[in-house]
């Protein structure tokens, strides 16, 4: 491997550490019912919250809070992905390594 390979190597961890350490302070908060579920993950992703207001805590509809539960994660989940995407877009529009890169 040539030097100037081994320099572009270097760059390249040092953009995915960076993305990474970007993604775990990327913070995400979502809702649904109108907020009576809500969220809080980072985009490493790790959940750091939930939330559920006490009038949607109704034991004869257990599934509804669950849909709601359900629903907000996956908003999260979403977002994260995106923002994950973004993040890894911007270490490979970095590249020029030959045979990697066009």
């Amino acid at each position: 491997m040539n030097q100037q390979m081994m320099k572009q190597m270097q760059q390249l961890q040092d953009q995915i550490a960076k993305a990474q350490q970007a993604l775990e302070e990327t913070t995400i908060e979502t809702s649904a019912g109108g907020g009576a579920v809500s969220v809080v993950m980072t985009a490493q992703p790790k959940m750091n919250s939930i939330t559920v207001q006490p009038e949607v805590v109704d034991p004869d509809d257990v599934e509804m809070l669950q849909d709601l539960i359900m629903a907000a994660v996956n908003e999260a989940l979403e977002q994260i992905r995106a923002t994950q995407m973004q993040q890894m877009a911007g270490v490979a529009g970095g590249l020029n390594i030959p045979g990697l890169t066009d």
